[in-house]
């Protein structure tokens, strides 16, 4: 069965880019530097990816100092995002549709990434955690991105691969496409939207 939205709403990281190395070494970099101890790639997987940052240093109890200098290592580390090979013509098909990108990144991350991979274009609004008080699982930027598409929540797909974007998705009232996650429609990769979809 297809469905037509009036927006469509897209997670950045894990979805239309791969980004899981680079916030993992800014991190570690980061807590090396104030005297933490590293974690795994596993640990940083299952406890922390799809979190927003603020909430991730939070809940391993450390200081706002070191979200800051997060921040900054990870503008050192974008050259290593990467686009996923269906992204682009994914993003071409969905040409006719309002779109916009929701993300947990920080506002000049999630612009350097855009523009260097050149997908800005395909997106009629950018929102991301300096957009509001609190990122994904809150639905705050589901409802910040409606807002600015001037579309009503319950007629938007929200595509999202994690917990974070499944939970601020539903709560928004949208309906969510998991990108190897539970969620209202589940696919296995970007593509397969063209069978949940009206191109």
């Amino acid at each position: 069965m297809s469905i037509k939205p009036d927006a469509i709403l897209f997670d950045m990281d894990g979805v239309l880019v791969d980004s899981l190395d680079s916030w993992w070494a800014s991190l570690n970099e980061s807590l090396t530097k104030y005297g933490q101890a590293e974690i795994t790639r596993e640990e940083f997987i299952n406890k922390y990816w799809g979190h927003d940052l603020q909430y991730n240093l939070e809940k391993m109890g450390l200081s706002y100092e070191i979200l800051t200098f997060c921040n900054i290592a990870y503008s050192n580390h974008v050259s290593g995002v990467k686009i996923y090979p269906d992204a682009i013509p994914t993003l071409e098909k969905l040409k006719h549709y309002k779109k916009a990108i929701i993300t947990n990144t920080p506002e000049d991350c999630t612009k350097q990434i855009v523009n260097n991979l050149g997908i800005d274009k395909y997106f009629n609004a950018i929102v991301t955690v300096d957009d509001v008080a609190r990122g994904k699982p809150s639905p705050e930027i589901v409802l910040k991105a409606c807002n600015l598409l001037k579309v009503n929540p319950e007629d938007v797909v929200l595509v999202g691969d994690t917990d974070s974007d499944v939970k601020a998705g539903k709560v928004a009232g949208c309906t969510v496409v998991g990108v190897k996650i539970d969620a209202d429609y589940t696919i296995n990769t970007l593509s397969e939207l063209s069978d949940i979809l009206v191109y």
